[in-house]
């Protein structure tokens, strides 16, 4: 009963670098990663290579997969490379006839045929605003192959980026699109902020006009080290003094921390501690204060540290004599003459 409830699955992909698309095998097919097979999709029969053996999956209604059909075969092959050759005709008859329609910003990318050509799938990128109406374009198209399902379907920048290759605005001989990258992630600015990256916009994007699918790969890492960092603008305690984070580095783990009368240092995040805002400086101040009074008074009986402290801080907090006011003057008693004279007299 448990091998009744597990399918064989594969992993298919369509393109060099595409999405992987899953199908129940025949065991007997004995499939193995690279092998041409022939599946039906919604865009009809297509070729494909089998990327990833999943092996024995649990059997779930919600997932319908599709069975494979077949394992490549000679015919198969050649007809791919036919139809290759017909894809390339069909796609500079489409861009022959968007200039013969004055049709501005419309551009066709690339064209699929199906296994046995009975569907044709035309990619194609509209950099306009406003909608565009393409049934004259796809009448023309169906005059040309007349025996054929003809679709129309437009694709993203990103996605024409990948088609047409070349190379990345770092630099890299091919782009990460066409290399290795199966499906575009959403990117923000905010991602680019969190790094510390520049926001020139030939800095954050690629040569598809969007923003980097780079900065998606080191994201996750920058916003969990600095969640254990401080802030900028944070009065932290270091080795040398108090300060404040001027700057932040979540790769090394360190931050950059402006301390007076010592200047810009940069400490390790285990050596720094967020100040709670007491008054340090003040308190060692005081028990400096103390020391010394202790130290001074050596004829004198020993006193505690904390009542010299105490006592000094009284004197620190009396009251000083008030200053004459302005205009009066001080009041002098007239000396009265003794009483012994007037004993004498």
């Amino acid at each position: 009963m448990d091998n009744l409830a597990q399918q064989f699955i594969v992993s298919v992909r369509f393109s060099k670098v595409g999405k992987l698309y899953n199908f129940e095998a025949d065991r007997n097919l004995n499939l193995v990663v690279g092998d041409q097979v022939v599946v039906e999709t919604a865009r009809g029969w297509q070729l494909g290579e089998v990327a990833q053996i999943l092996g024995d999956v649990s059997d779930n209604t919600e997932n319908a997969w599709k069975k494979i059909d077949r394992k490549a075969t000679e015919e198969d092959l050649h007809q791919k490379k036919i139809n290759e050759e017909k894809e390339n005709n069909l796609l500079q008859f489409c861009r022959t006839e968007i200039r013969n329609q004055n049709i501005d910003g419309l551009k066709a990318v690339s064209v699929e045929y199906s296994l046995d050509s009975s569907k044709i799938s035309i990619l194609y990128s509209f950099d306009g605003d406003n909608k565009i109406d393409l049934r004259n374009l796809k009448q023309e198209i169906s005059k040309r192959v007349h025996d054929a399902q003809v679709e129309l379907r437009q694709i993203g920048p990103r996605d024409v980026a990948k088609i047409f290759g070349g190379m990345g605005a770092c630099g890299l001989p091919t782009r990460c699109c066409t290399k290795f990258l199966t499906d575009f992630s959403s990117i923000s600015i905010r991602m680019a902020k969190e790094q510390g990256i520049s926001l020139t916009p030939t800095e954050i994007t690629g040569m598809c006009g969007r923003l980097r699918c780079c900065l998606i790969y080191e994201y996750e890492l920058y916003a969990e080290n600095r969640k254990q960092l401080p802030k900028r603008n944070k009065r932290v305690i270091t080795p040398l003094g108090e300060g404040k984070v001027i700057d932040v580095l979540p790769l090394k783990m360190a931050v950059i921390v402006d301390i007076p009368d010592v200047g810009r240092k940069e400490f390790f995040n285990s050596d720094v501690q967020i100040s709670d805002g007491a008054p340090r400086k003040i308190v060692e101040i005081k028990e400096e204060v103390a020391e010394k009074s202790v130290n001074t008074d050596q004829n004198s009986e020993p006193v505690k540290p904390d009542e010299t402290s105490k006592q000094t801080l009284r004197n620190e907090t009396k009251r000083p004599n008030r200053p004459v006011g302005k205009g009066k003057k001080q009041k002098w008693r007239k000396k009265r003459p003794s009483n012994q004279k007037n004993k004498d007299e």
